[in-house]
């Protein structure tokens, strides 16, 4: 699909979309940091920065403060049993791009749990802006060096900085 773009009003999706949607934002990304963990623990200065969106995901968990890794899944579980039932909208659940939202509202708190998890890590959150890229038809207002940057000032923050925050740029928000 080079060259293409999507028109993100007019998607429908579909279950095979859920399911691969929440298998890479998610799963994937979390089976990926489960695998480096051993070789982060040899590390004098472990960093994992999750990219997520600002603000899309807001509201799909409550309690973020109490969640476990139990808890996003069932939340996950609930989330595509209401998809499949076609009750996202009556269920409360965000409506665009809702699959997206969910698995970057389950990153956030599985960040949030590995930081309480891995202590001497630097384990945070960063939304590097609206990005001009291929999947936005390059209608961001950033160029990618300039989302990147945000990435990676986080990965290289000094030992004894901050875990578990979410930021916006280099904006510290609430999650």
């Amino acid at each position: 699909m080079e060259g293409s773009k999507i028109n993100w009003k007019e998607l429908t999706q579909t279950y095979e979309m859920v399911e691969k949607c929440l298998t890479t934002s998610y799963y994937g990304a979390k089976a990926t940091t489960e695998a480096f963990l051993p070789l982060l623990q040899l590390s004098n200065s472990p960093r994992i920065v999750n990219v997520k969106a600002n603000k899309l995901a807001k509201g799909v968990f409550d309690d973020a403060e109490n969640l476990t890794e139990e808890r996003i899944d069932e939340v996950i579980k609930e989330f595509i049993k209401d998809f499949k039932e076609g009750s996202l909208e009556n269920k409360g659940w965000p409506f665009y791009l809702s699959t997206y939202m969910v698995s970057k509202a389950a990153m956030n708190c599985y960040t949030r749990i590995l930081a309480k998890k891995h202590q001497n890590f630097c384990i945070n959150c960063v939304c590097p802006g609206f990005v001009k890229t291929d999947i936005n038809g390059n209608t961001g207002i950033l160029f990618v060096d300039q989302g990147a940057a945000s990435v990676v000032r986080l990965a290289l923050v000094s030992n004894g900085s901050p875990s578990g925050i979410f930021y916006s740029r280099q904006e510290l928000l609430n999650f």
